[in-house]
């Protein structure tokens, strides 16, 4: 019986994370944002990206938005990245290019890379995107950029992958999904602690006033996440969740490299706020222990009440995070939400494992 206890309090604290996550969940329309259309520097840092950039920067010219340059940060690339730069800047002044070289204290270092396309930005309103990354409209810019005001000085996207056939593209959707269910979510509730570099806006303002990256310039990963989780505060941050403002790229299509890339990012985690690292902790231990403790229960004399907590468990993830993944238009991972989180669970748990003791100094 005490198991039964110990495994009902596990389930309640899943319950209340998914009650926490309904901020998202039931959002309502898109609350009022600036009209006013401020001049826009969109910023981008490749490396060895020439095929991603000659497929992209056409999507990006082609934004429904009066004022706004595209900065393209070459980082020491040693494919055709910068001669694709120059071919599309030669015709579009509203183009232009940093070619950073490598030099021996930021060695293939995205962070160095960003904060000269900051430095060479004329606008202060900064939005970024990744080179392999595609706007689901020509609406993007405009919808994120609408989102600052004089208080909000950082506003989070989603930055979405691609559909295609088979368990790992859903896999990957599906950890992008509940990443972006719990930022979107903390930051609705004042406590903003991430966010995807995929889709990322903020004002050169902020930048400067956090020091940049600074703080973790020799830590690989981060420009993103750890950025937000330093400079982002209850009032200064505002989310876009509107469908023609998201991102969308290709996920990987090995399981093996997908879990190299995790890897990297989480990594970052431990260097995030205590109590963001504390609440985070929570939500995967418990995950982690219902999924555990689930079956063990059902062994029980008492298998019945064991039962009865995992479907409560599982009606209330169905209704949160199903409209959740609706809002996000992940509509086809709503059927089998357990059965995704269930292997995502084990796999994060292998992933924060092969982590300790292991160092990766580069982006790319």
């Amino acid at each position: 019986m005490v198991l039964l206890y110990v495994f009902g309090a596990v389930a309640l604290i899943n319950c209340i994370y998914f009650l926490f996550f309904s901020k998202l969940a039931f959002l309502k329309t898109a609350e009022k944002s600036s009209s006013e259309k401020y001049p826009v520097s969109l910023i981008v840092c490749a490396k060895n990206e020439a095929e991603n950039l000659q497929k992209n920067i056409p999507l990006w010219q082609q934004q429904d938005y009066p004022n706004f340059e595209i900065i393209l940060i070459n980082d020491a690339s040693i494919d055709e990245t910068l001669k694709v730069m120059k071919g599309f800047a030669e015709n579009d002044p509203r183009i232009q290019i940093v070619d950073v070289k490598n030099n021996e204290a930021f060695w293939a270092n995205k962070k160095y890379a960003l904060t000269l396309g900051i430095k060479r930005a004329k606008n202060s309103r900064l939005v970024f995107t990744d080179a392999d990354c595609y706007p689901a409209s020509s609406e993007w810019l405009a919808t994120m950029s609408a989102k600052f005001s004089d208080e909000k000085q950082l506003v989070l996207g989603y930055g979405a992958y691609e559909k295609s056939p088979g368990f790992l593209n859903k896999m990957i959707r599906f950890e992008t999904l509940m990443t972006a269910v719990q930022y979107f979510s903390y930051a609705k509730t004042g406590n903003p602690y991430m966010g995807v570099g995929r889709n990322l806006a903020y004002t050169s303002n902020l930048y400067y006033e956090n020091k940049g990256f600074m703080s973790h310039i020799k830590i690989p990963s981060g420009d993103d996440d750890l950025f937000v989780n330093e400079a982002a505060t209850s009032q200064n941050v505002e989310i876009c969740v509107e469908p023609e403002a998201f991102t969308y790229s290709f996920p990987k299509k090995k399981k093996k490299k997908w879990l190299i890339q995790k890897k990297r990012h989480y990594s970052t985690a431990k260097l995030y706020k205590p109590k963001h690292r504390f609440l985070l902790a929570v939500y995967y231990g418990c995950n982690f222990l219902f999924w555990l403790l689930a079956p063990i229960s059902l062994l029980t004399n008492f298998w019945a009440f064991g039962l009865g907590i995992i479907i409560i468990r599982i009606a209330f993830q169905y209704i949160i995070i199903g409209n959740a993944a609706k809002k996000l238009k992940e509509n086809d991972l709503v059927p089998l939400i357990p059965f995704y989180e269930l292997f995502l669970v084990f796999t994060q748990l292998s992933i924060f494992i092969s982590n300790k003791g292991e160092k990766n100094s580069r982006w790319k």
